[in-house]
């Protein structure tokens, strides 16, 4: 599964590693827009995979997160 952006703004932080288990609804990333933080949480339980972006890069609206499986 994939964790989407919900909306454009810079990767503030990472609040889970690759390989760490998640859970549904917990925080994966935090963006910033606008000076606000914006948790990003995974959908559904699971390992994360992989990240595709780093702290500091900018990502627009549903670009691709983490993959979670």
């Amino acid at each position: 599964m994939e964790v989407k952006a919900t909306m454009a703004g810079s990767v503030w932080k990472m609040t889970v590693a690759q390989g760490d288990s998640v859970e549904e609804g917990q925080d994966v990333v935090i963006l910033e827009s606008m000076k606000m933080e914006i948790p990003i949480a995974a959908e559904q339980s699971g390992t994360v995979k992989e990240f595709k972006v780093q702290e500091g890069d900018f990502v627009n609206e549903g670009d691709v997160i983490a993959v979670i499986e």
